[in-house]
């Protein structure tokens, strides 16, 4: 309002302003004012290894806005689809710590099998699937009573996965057998096994489900899974050390994190082909995860204990990198604004 007027309102409770100028006017605003739209904040949640907590960047200020103490080890960490819970996996401890994002509190501890690493959660938010690395199983955790309600046997120890957009399938990969196993997520059963490369560790879905990229640590590749014949169609050289990887949301490009040689390449999807590399990350880039709206990856740097943030649309590191815990691991983005 300014500071020549006031403002009343009228008997059908409209609001009316009236200026104080001299050339004096009533003006009537008709229909009710419209409620200014909530600000919708996205948040990165980073596993540090080796303090055993949990950074929260507010990725708008690229700041950080609470340190959560969770279990032994921190490793994998997954955001349910309603943003309101974040599931941690403590592979020193055995467990999966539940965080309540609103009050960035843990809120539940479940115990699962041996040195869990990577989790995943299905499109409808009712289950979580975590790699059991050491017990070659994945225990599948129940959402609304956070217990496990099933345990599945897959390959030699398992660490990545990632499940389709229906949530029928759950890829995971088995990084010393060099497989990849596939749950159907109706029946817990594995109903197929891929070979891939050398040492597989990460793996991503395209959202359109029709591509599984999984990273080849050692075999310094990684290779494209057709998820309609669950065979491998392509393999694609990239940098040392290949392990996170994160695809945007229109499926038009994979970034992959090398972690010892401190770069990102980027795969165009369409051709399988490295498109792009970024070489100005931090020291040991390892987790990676992309905005729901694509404009930025959030790269774990393990060594440097620091996240790198990258601006996809010119593939350049943005800003100064934001220092977190100690070894930070895995990193998660809330999928809505929350």
């Amino acid at each position: 309002m300014s500071k020549h007027g006031e403002e009343r309102w009228n008997s059908n409770n409209k609001p009316r302003v009236r200026c104080g100028c001299t050339n004096m006017r009533t003006v009537t605003v008709h229909g009710p004012i419209p409620p200014e739209p909530p600000r919708l904040t996205i948040f990165a949640y980073v596993t540090n290894s080796l303090d055993n907590t949990v950074s929260v960047i507010d990725t708008s200020t690229n700041t950080i806005i609470a340190t959560i103490p969770v279990g032994n080890g921190p490793f994998g960490i997954a955001i349910t689809p309603d943003g309101t819970r974040a599931y941690v996996t403590n592979a020193g401890g055995n467990d999966v710590s539940v965080i309540d994002t609103s009050t960035n509190t843990v809120i539940d501890t479940i115990s699962v099998g041996g040195f869990p690493e990577g989790i995943a959660i299905t499109p409808d938010g009712t289950r979580a699937y975590v790699t059991n690395s050491l017990g070659n199983t994945v225990s599948v955790i129940d959402t609304s009573t956070n217990t496990v309600i099933d345990t599945i046997p897959v390959g030699s120890i398992p660490q990545g996965i990632a499940i389709t957009p229906d949530g029928t399938r759950a890829y995971v990969t088995n990084s010393l057998g060099n497989t990849v196993s596939v749950i159907d997520t109706s029946t817990n059963t594995v109903i197929d096994t891929i070979s891939v490369g050398f040492l597989p560790i990460g793996i991503a879905i395209t959202p359109n489900g029709t591509r599984a990229y999984v990273t080849n640590a050692v075999g310094n590749d990684v290779s494209v899974i057709d998820t309609s014949t669950n065979t491998v169609i392509a393999t694609i050289s990239v940098g040392n050390g290949p392990q996170g990887i994160a695809i945007t949301p229109d499926s038009t490009r994979a970034y992959v994190t090398n972690t010892f040689d401190d770069s990102v390449s980027v795969i165009n999807t369409s051709t399988n082909t490295v498109s792009d590399t970024i070489s100005s990350v931090g020291d040991g880039p390892i987790g990676i995860a992309i905005t729901p709206d694509g404009t930025r990856a959030y790269v774990t740097n393990v060594f440097g204990n620091t996240v790198s943030v990258i601006d996809t649309s010119t593939n350049t590191v943005i800003g100064a990198p934001i220092p977190v815990g100690n070894g930070p691991f895995a990193i998660a983005i809330t999928p809505i604004g929350i």
